[in-house]
Formats: C-alpha cells, sequence, structure tokens
C-alpha cells in the first residue's frame, strides 16, 4: 500500500514560485514512476509533470515547460515540483500520484494507482 501526502501549495503573486512536496510511504512508491497532476474548478484533470523511478527520465505538459522543473529525492522518499514564473492559469488543487511502472513516465491519469489528497495552489494576477 503507498500514501502520499502533499504540501507546499499556497497563494503566490503572477512570477512567483512554488516547490510543491509529495512524501510518499511504501515500497512502490519509490520503484515507481510518480505524476504531479492538477484540476482547476470545472476542468477536467490534467497532467502536468512525470518522472521514472530513477530520476533519469522526466516529461512536462507543454504548458509548463520551461516553468516546472519534478525531482526525486529517493532518501527521503520525496518527489518534488518546483514551480517558477508562475501564472493565474496555473491556479488548481495539485496532486502527486504513483504509478504503476518503473521506467516510463505515465501521462494517463488511469495509469496511476495512488493518489495523494491534493494541495491548493493559487496565483493571483
Amino acid at each position: 500500500q503507498v500514501q502520499l501526502v502533499e504540501s507546499g501549495g499556497g497563494l503566490v503573486q503572477a512570477g512567483g514560485s512554488l516547490r510543491l512536496s509529495c512524501a510518499g510511504s511504501g515500497r512502490t512508491f519509490s520503484t515507481n514512476a510518480v505524476g504531479w497532476f492538477r484540476q482547476a474548478p470545472g476542468k477536467e484533470r490534467e497532467f502536468v509533470a512525470g518522472i521514472t523511478w530513477s530520476g533519469i527520465r522526466t516529461d512536462y505538459a507543454d504548458s509548463v515547460t520551461g516553468r516546472f522543473t519534478i525531482s526525486r529525492d529517493s532518501a527521503k522518499n520525496t518527489v518534488y515540483l518546483q514551480m517558477n514564473s508562475l501564472k493565474p492559469e496555473d491556479t488548481a488543487i495539485y496532486y502527486c500520484a504513483c504509478s504503476s511502472v518503473s521506467y516510463q513516465v505515465v501521462v494517463p491519469h488511469y495509469g496511476y494507482d495512488y493518489w495523494g489528497q491534493g494541495t491548493q495552489v493559487t496565483v493571483s494576477a
């Protein structure tokens, strides 16, 4: 069983930065790919970024490429999402999720078995 706890959300002005953390428990978290998703009011949940178990491979949504960076610290069982140059359209609840595979970044949300409770990110204009 995997438990995921996100933290680091908050209110920030446009152009600012936040770093989200996803602390995971369970062996699966350390051996499988992890992703960040977000869901804004009235919109579907969308893929933001993903990282393989080793951290060698990463992938990003076009809308965040160049602004967001995903990384993982295996010793701390934590995956991070560094978000820079934030825009009002980045406002959403951000979720981390653990997939069922190790060597690929999974984009579709149905490829993930475990989800955190989410953390709110609000970017003011």
